[in-house]
């Protein structure tokens, strides 16, 4: 069973910063674009960061500057850094991944990690 699992979310002040990990666990054949996304309270799911598997990364324009994506292909594993953290950025992030596993390509999402910024 392939699953995505985030960590890292919680209470951090404006201005704060937190590191989001998402790790995929069980055994696949390989891990294509991974990306964040996030979904604040009232509103609609939306794109963060993505990167694809060799490093080519794309971000929201709100969070450009701020927050920075990366992964470790060796660890199955994928980090967001956000720095600068402002109370818009309050929100469920969720770890996204496309995978190809059991002779299949599958796209695959986290449960969610709480991310609140306030004072």
């Amino acid at each position: 069973q392939v699953q995505l699992v985030e960590s890292g979310g919680g209470l951090a002040q404006p201005g704060g910063s937190l590191r989001l990990s998402c790790v995929v666990s069980g055994t696949v054949f390989s891990i294509q674009d991974m990306g964040w996304y996030r979904q604040a309270p009232g509103k609609e799911r939306e794109l963060v960061a993505v990167i694809q598997r060799f490093g080519i990364t794309n971000y929201a324009e709100s969070v450009k500057g701020r927050f920075t994506i990366s992964r470790d292909n060796a660890k199955n594993s994928l980090y967001l850094q956000m720095n600068s953290l402002k109370p818009e950025d309050t929100a469920v992030y969720y770890c996204n991944a496309n995978i190809i596993y059991s002779g299949n390509y599958y796209d695959k999402w986290g449960k969610g990690t709480l991310v609140t910024v306030s004072s």
